[in-house]
C-alpha cells in the first residue's frame, strides 16, 4: 500500500479532475447559467440575460395623514407682530412629518401629508369624507367648533379619527363631544384654570373682568368665570368693551386710546388684577399701562396662558424651536405646536404598533399604553372621558414664559394635569361612556 501525504493527495486529485474535464464534451463543460447539462450533440446557447429581482424582505408601510384647514375671514390682530402667517399650523405638520419619517425610516414606515383648505365648510367636509373613503384614517383638523362637529358626524362609523388642533371650545369636550374626536389643543377651561392657579398662588384673589363683544370673547369670559368659582376667587365686576377696529391704526389713534382706557376702567371696585377676555387679539393689548389703577393685566394680554410659546427653552425646547425655524423660516406658533402634537400622535402609534391599519392605530392611541413626548417635561396622555390630551399649560408674556401650570400646590388623586380643565366628575361628555 502506498501512503500519500496531504500535499501529494491534493495534487493527484487535481490531476484526476482535469483529466475528467478534458474527456467531457465542450458543450457539457460550459453549459449555460441554468445549471442544466446540454446533450452531447446540442448547439451551445447564448447566455441568458434575465435579471434576478430580489423581493424586499419587508414592504414599506405608507401612513397618509390629512390636514384639514378652514379658511376664516378674521380681522387682523391689533399688533403687526401678531400677523398670522399663511402656513400657520401647516408648518407644525411639516416638522412632525419629518420627525415621524426619521423613526419610520428604520421601521419601514413612510408618512405623507395632504392639506385640504377651503372657506366653504360643506365642500371641505365632502372632500374629507372622500379621502377617508379612499383609505385615509388619520385626520388633523383646524376647524371651527360647529364645522368640526359636522365633520365628525359625517365620518361616524368609518375607520377614521379626527385630531382637533384648532378649536378650544369647551362644548366639544362636554355636551357636543364625539367619540371620533381627540383634542391636542387645550380647552378654554384648561387655559383659564392654568391662569387661575397662578393668580391663586400669587394671592391675587379679586379680579376685574373686561370682555369683548364677540361670541368667542364671551366663551373665553365664561371659562374665566368658571375658574374663579372653582378656585374661590372673586370677580368684582365685569365690563363689556366695545371697540371699532376700523380706525384703530389711524394717526392719533393712540391718543384716543390713552384717554379711553383710563376712563373705561375708572371707578372699578377694588381689585388685584385686570383680566381681559379678547380671544381675537383685537383690543386686549391696549390695556397694559393704561388702566386707571396700577394693576397687572392678564388673560388675553399681559400674562397669557398658551400651549406653546416661541421663547420656551425648557425640556429640550431650544433644539425643537431651532429645527422648526430652519424648516419654516419663522418662529413656532401655538397652532403649529398643537398640529405638531396631533401628527406626532399618529407617528407614535404607528411606531409602537408597527402597523399602518387605521383601526390598530386608533385603538392604541385610545389605550392606556399611549404616551406622547412633547417637550413639556413629562409624557402626555389622552383622557378617557372626553378625548382631551393632558398637558401642562405655559403662562407667558409677549417675550418670555413666566411659569407653568399646574402649580405645585394643586394636587390630584390620579394626575395633577387633571386639575386643568374638566375633570372626570365634572364632565358631561356621554360619547366616551361605555
Amino acid at each position: 500500500m502506498i501512503r500519500v501525504g496531504k500535499s501529494e493527495g491534493g495534487l493527484i486529485a487535481a490531476i484526476v479532475l482535469s483529466l475528467v474535464i478534458c474527456t467531457l464534451p465542450v458543450t457539457a463543460a460550459f453549459a449555460g447559467d441554468s445549471g442544466v447539462q446540454a446533450p452531447p450533440d446540442a448547439t451551445p446557447k447564448a447566455k441568458s440575460k434575465t435579471k434576478v429581482v430580489k423581493k424586499p424582505t419587508h414592504d414599506v408601510q405608507e401612513i397618509p395623514i390629512l390636514l384639514v384647514r378652514q379658511k376664516r375671514d378674521l380681522l387682523p390682530p391689533l399688533s403687526l407682530l401678531h400677523q398670522r402667517p399663511a402656513d400657520d399650523g401647516l408648518g407644525g405638520a411639516k416638522l412632525a412629518i419629518s420627525d415621524n419619517n426619521t423613526t419610520g425610516h428604520f421601521l419601514k414606515q413612510k408618512f405623507t401629508l395632504e392639506e385640504l383648505k377651503n372657506n366653504k365648510p360643506d365642500a371641505l367636509i365632502a372632500d374629507t369624507v372622500a379621502r377617508v373613503d379612499a383609505g385615509v384614517g388619520m385626520v388633523v383638523a383646524d376647524l371651527d367648533a360647529d364645522v368640526l362637529v359636522k365633520l365628525a358626524d359625517a365620518l361616524k362609523g368609518k375607520k377614521a379619527i379626527i385630531l382637533n388642533a384648532g378649536s378650544h371650545d369647551d362644548d366639544l369636550r362636554n355636551g357636543d363631544c364625539r367619540a371620533n374626536i381627540l383634542h391636542t389643543a387645550p380647552s378654554r377651561a384648561m387655559l383659564a384654570d392654568a391662569l387661575g392657579q397662578y393668580l391663586t398662588w400669587k394671592r391675587w384673589s379679586k379680579w376685574f373682568l373686561v370682555t369683548g363683544s364677540t361670541k368667542r370673547d364671551t366663551l373665553w369670559a365664561n371659562a374665566i368665570k368658571r375658574t374663579a368659582k372653582r378656585f374661590r376667587q372673586k370677580i368684582v365686576e365685569e365690563r363689556i368693551f366695545e371697540y371699532n377696529p376700523g380706525s384703530r391704526r389711524s394717526d392719533g389713534g393712540y391718543e384716543q386710546i390713552q384717554k379711553q382706557i383710563p376712563k373705561f376702567t375708572q371707578k372699578a371696585p377694588r381689585h388685584d388684577v385686570v383680566v381681559v377676555a379678547d380671544e381675537g387679539q383685537l383690543f386686549g393689548d391696549y390695556f397694559p399701562y393704561r388702566t386707571w389703577d396700577a394693576r397687572p393685566v392678564v388673560g388675553s394680554a399681559g400674562l397669557s396662558p398658551a400651549s406653546w410659546h416661541a421663547a420656551v427653552e425648557l425640556w429640550g425646547g431650544t433644539q425643537f424651536q431651532n429645527r422648526f425655524k430652519r424648516m419654516n423660516k419663522r418662529n413656532m406658533r401655538e397652532l403649529d405646536y398643537d398640529v405638531w402634537m396631533a401628527v406626532r400622535t399618529v407617528g407614535e402609534a404607528a411606531s409602537r404598533t408597527r402597523s399602518n391599519a387605521p383601526e390598530k392605530l386608533i385603538s392604541y392611541i385610545r389605550s392606556k399604553d399611549f404616551e406622547l413626548a412633547a417637550f413639556k417635561g413629562q409624557k402626555l396622555t389622552f383622557r378617557d372621558w372626553n378625548g382631551q390630551l393632558r398637558q401642562p399649560v405655559i403662562l407667558v408674556t409677549p417675550n418670555l414664559h413666566v411659569t407653568v401650570s399646574p402649580q405645585p400646590e394643586f394636587l390630584h388623586q390620579f394626575s395633577e394635569l387633571d386639575t386643568l380643565g374638566f375633570d372626570k366628575p365634572e364632565s358631561t361628555c356621554k360619547a366616551y361612556q361605555p
